[in-house]
């Protein structure tokens, strides 16, 4: 299997015969169902040609993934962390498997209450920024003094980092970006990704598992609002080859209502979200991008990665929309 070797791996835990199948959807860090036939485990390690080092940090995303698990909060539980990249090619870790779907389909989304279960998602977001870090393990995991500015520096290294082609207005944007950056207000524990298809969901539509940390810091939590405001409204899911954005289906919430529903749970001013929604539009534009540089360089694996690059432009041009009150 791409990306995984079955052999070493068994050999290194002296287990019974693995198998293993690898998730689909995932755009950064490779994620594989792996079992000996009894016990069930999640395994994550980088992609091939990985350029994000604090992205695909094993160790991190194991740390804060403990914390939040002891903490109460719904995350998979590690299971092991292996810093040896000799082992299988690279560093990983493994989680415990949590039961629960994925709603990425819009034919899965048309079936379920999507009003209910959205304002759900907003209320898990809610209740992750209102954990104290300190209190938690985590107070060390990042500084929220500077977070915004050192965002906008960020992204846009790792922009030159994987720049391909012209992509006209994102210079234009991340200046207008750099140019009026809030200071922001008390730091939280931020996901960093944080949307529907990274999250495990029940039966009853509860929240089982967040999934996908690679991105997680102590940071503005407002930066996770935003982002999944424009999650909300990007065309990402995909129904016949036609592209919908889940605030299209029937029965999803507004974005206003998602953003006074997230204030009403968190206590928190969101009433001025302009500059942290053109931000995430920034931002997932340079990270559809990076998976559009690696795409062409024959680095990815699994299927859907062709589509990606045509979503940056979009992602750009909305950017500049949103810090223009749109």
């Amino acid at each position: 299997m791409k990306g995984l070797d079955l052999d070493r791996l068994q050999a290194y835990l002296d287990s019974p015969p693995l198998t293993a199948t690898m998730f689909a959807g995932g755009r950064s860090n490779l994620t594989y169902a792996v079992t000996d036939g009894t016990n069930r485990w999640v395994l994550r390690r980088p992609p091939l040609g990985h350029v994000l080092p604090t992205a695909h940090d094993m160790a991190r995303e194991h740390k804060v993934l403990s914390a939040l698990s002891q903490a109460g909060f719904p995350v998979p539980k590690p299971v092991l962390l292996c810093a040896d990249s000799d082992v299988i090619g690279a560093p990983f870790y493994l989680m415990e498997h949590v039961d629960g779907k994925i709603y990425r389909d819009v034919a899965d989304l048309v079936t379920v209450d999507l009003h209910r279960l959205t304002l759900t998602l907003v209320d898990t977001l809610a209740d992750l920024h209102s954990l104290e870090p300190e209190k938690i393990g985590l107070g060390d995991f990042g500084k929220p003094e500077g977070f915004n500015e050192r965002q906008v520096r960020r992204w846009k290294k790792q922009l030159d980092a994987s720049r391909s082609r012209e992509l006209p207005g994102i210079e234009e944007l991340h200046a207008r970006l750099a140019a009026d950056i809030p200071a922001g207000g008390p730091g939280a524990v931020v996901h960093g990704d944080f949307r529907l298809d990274n999250v495990l969901i029940g039966a009853s539509l509860e929240v089982r598992a967040v999934l996908d940390w690679e991105m997680s810091t102590l940071g503005d939590p407002l930066s996770d609002l935003a982002l999944m405001l424009v999650y909300a409204g990007r065309p990402l899911l995909l129904s016949d080859g036609k592209p919908f954005a889940p605030i299209d289906l029937p029965g999803h919430p507004s974005l206003d209502e998602m953003a006074a529903r997230y204030a009403e749970r968190s206590g928190r001013d969101v009433g001025d979200l302009h500059w942290y929604v053109g931000f995430a539009a920034f931002k997932l534009a340079v990270i559809l991008e990076g998976v559009h540089y690696r795409y062409t360089k024959g680095q990815t694996v699994g299927a859907g990665f062709d589509t990606v690059g045509a979503m940056v432009p979009e992602l750009i041009e909305q950017g500049h929309r949103a810090l223009e009150g749109h």
